[in-house]
């Protein structure tokens, strides 16, 4: 098992936990964790690009001159796609860019990157993050005495109101809560701040 320390909000050391080998002691499959990466980002995408094909732009009823005679090529429409102000080939329209993939490789994913947030010791386990009223001046100083004043990602058991509404406004700080953490916001994030609730939530679905 391994082991770490828990700190309190001030930074103090109260005691050590061990995380569990199962969640946090894998070895890192890089690309489970690319795949998962990859359909994150896709399915955030909104995928509005839109264009006018030949029916859908204005103008071009009549026919512009004669079939012959003109010594011009013929033309049936001043819309077509080889005229100014003409229609799109092949228009892009709105479309759905997200994908799913399995249980299976999702859970291997996010045991691969806290895996290896854990080898690097980018993980600070709080004995519990709690906050009397919405203070961004004092969650920052949270932030700091725990050595985590950079990218960082607050993981909580359960939502919070007053954590929540104090850390969203620091450049950097993420918070999200144990079921809904992502392979995504991990990753992206130099050090992941998590209370020992939500520890032992994330231990009890993925272990």
């Amino acid at each position: 098992m391994l082991k770490t320390n828990v700190y309190d909000m001030s930074g103090k050391q109260v005691g050590e936990i061990e995380l569990p080998e199962a969640v946090f002691g894998i070895e890192p499959n890089e690309s489970v964790v690319h795949d998962v990466v990859k359909n994150h980002l896709a399915n955030k995408r909104q995928g509005t690009q839109s264009a006018l094909t030949r029916a859908e732009v204005s103008g071009g009823g009549r026919k512009p001159w004669k079939q012959k005679g003109t010594g011009r090529a013929r033309q049936g429409s001043t819309r077509a796609p080889q005229w100014t102000h003409g229609g799109i080939v092949f228009a892009p329209k709105p479309r759905d860019y997200s994908y799913t993939l399995n249980k299976k490789t999702r859970r291997l994913a996010l045991k691969s990157v806290l895996s290896a947030k854990a080898a690097e010791q980018n993980i600070v386990v709080i004995d519990s993050i709690q906050m009397e009223n919405i203070k961004t001046k004092d969650f920052a100083a949270f932030l700091k005495a725990v050595g985590c004043d950079t990218k960082t990602l607050v993981v909580t058991a359960a939502p919070d109101q007053n954590v929540v509404k104090s850390g969203r406004n620091i450049p950097g700080c993420e918070i999200t809560f144990a079921n809904l953490i992502n392979v995504y916001d991990v990753i992206n994030a130099n050090k992941l701040v998590v209370d020992q609730a939500a520890l032992r939530k994330i231990e009890e679905v993925f272990a």
